[in-house]
């Protein structure tokens, strides 16, 4: 029995001995006192049980038919298979296929009733330790962690590859981008594309992977300056005022972490159900229709209506800062060496002198290069290779070759030819046999 109910056994005992009236104990009760009388003719009637509620045991009125929960379950075994409670009360209302007759809506909560009673989802212990949560920033775009997901996207139907995702720290909008991995120029790309969309961010919050680490000791002027070696990534954030953020563990950067297990669960079954199987759709599909849609769903106003990005420069090429740049010293022959190419400064430079100079070398998108020295683009040709010297061929002073005669020791001759031979080795001293050293 429910409380409710053991306090009206207590009430009405005390009605019955007489100790209290029946007008108190209805105001006790929080009953009127018609109410109060019904109440003490079914405990007289039917003891201690005639106050439980009549409907306890009974299936609710409101209860969902068995009809609809086995087609619910049967799209769960089926079409939505591996969909969570929350994603299936949703697709519940966009599935229009007649024969899926799906309900118009559902509670989550009753779908994982159900999913849970089936045994078709299956329960996760969590276990971590204690961290603090830290709050989000206040303005849109003044704190944007990014993270690279490998992960089996396609369940199959193309080999695995990597969704780079940026999410902003203060709403939870998502930027994202399918890549077959998470390189130096996927990272480049993805940023570039979201500048170009929403400015740059004020921070950016990595991991600690190699694109954007260095393990390099720093040279004496960085170590008197108090700056560490920059990557390439590194370099190109410091030139576009960019603050970079390494985490110090997954748990840091939490938010673009949970992100990535949520877009697992329904950017792999929306794909699933649109019949992508390649990059190029999947890209497609998210700057259409899903990323709108996903923002729609879970992003949150920030506390500050103020915009945090910047916009990019007029003087800012994007392109010639979110590239490798790459130091070479010019030869006397005014070529520069670069990954077995030699590229040819025309002579149209030839007033900067640039023999033992160095330049630097950017390997744009595309694979387009370009040499500057000085924020100076130079022109050049590329050069198959240096011109080999010839080398000189030695005289020939005899050329009839010498072969040794009969008797020589190379030819093995025997005991006879040897004590004829000039270089038979002479005889040993007197008092001395062939097992006695001599040292000298």
């Amino acid at each position: 029995m429910s409380a409710k109910e053991r306090l009206r056994i207590v009430i009405l005992a005390q009605v019955t001995a007489g100790s209290l009236s029946l007008s108190t104990a209805a105001a006790r009760l929080g009953v009127s006192y018609r109410q109060m009388r019904r109440i003490r003719q079914r405990h007289a009637a039917g003891g201690d049980a005639g106050l439980a509620h009549r409907l306890r045991g009974q299936a609710s009125n409101r209860k969902t038919g068995d009809a609809v929960r086995q087609r619910v379950l049967s799209l769960c075994r089926g079409r939505l298979a591996g969909f969570g409670p929350t994603l299936v009360a949703e697709y519940l209302l966009t599935l229009v296929d007649d024969e899926d007759g799906g309900p118009a809506s559902l509670s989550p909560d009753t779908v994982r009733r159900w999913l849970i009673e089936e045994r078709l989802m299956p329960g996760r212990r969590r276990r971590g330790k204690h961290r603090s949560r830290r709050e989000r920033r206040g303005r849109l775009g003044e704190l944007v962690q990014m993270d690279g997901s490998w992960h089996d996207w396609f369940e199959g139907r193309r080999a695995w590859c990597c969704l780079m995702v940026m999410i902003d720290d203060a709403t939870g909008r998502v930027h994202a981008r399918f890549y077959e991995r998470e390189t130096l120029a996927a990272a480049f790309d993805l940023l570039g594309r979201y500048a170009l969309a929403h400015g740059l961010p004020g921070a950016l919050y990595v991991d600690r992977a190699g694109i954007y680490r260095s393990d390099a000791e720093p040279t004496p002027e960085q170590a008197l300056a108090g700056e560490r070696p920059a990557t390439q990534f590194g370099r190109a954030m410091k030139t576009l005022a960019v603050e970079l953020i390494l985490a110090n563990s997954p748990q840091a950067k939490g938010r673009v972490e949970r992100v990535n297990q949520t877009l697992q669960d329904r950017l792999v079954k929306a794909m699933r159900l649109a019949g992508i199987d390649d990059l190029e759709a999947a890209n497609r599909m998210l700057d259409d229709s899903f990323l709108a849609s996903f923002d729609e769903r879970f992003a949150v106003a920030a506390a500050d209506v103020a915009d945090g990005h910047r916009a990019v420069g007029v003087d800012v090429r994007l392109a010639e800062v979110l590239c490798e740049h790459h130091e070479r010293k010019v030869g006397r022959d005014w070529c520069v060496q670069w990954r077995g190419t030699l590229l040819q400064i025309d002579r149209a430079h030839e007033a900067l002198r640039l023999a033992g100079e160095t330049v630097s070398v950017r390997d744009l998108t595309g694979g387009t290069l370009q040499l500057v020295w000085a924020d100076q683009p130079l022109t050049w040709t590329a050069v198959a290779a240096r011109p080999k010297r010839a080398k000189a061929r030695p005289a020939i002073v005899n050329n009839v070759p010498w072969r040794p005669g009969p008797t020589h020791p190379w030819r093995g001759g025997g005991p006879a030819a040897r004590a004829s031979s000039p270089t038979a080795p002479r005889p040993l001293p007197r008092g001395l046999d062939q097992g006695t050293v001599l040292l000298r």
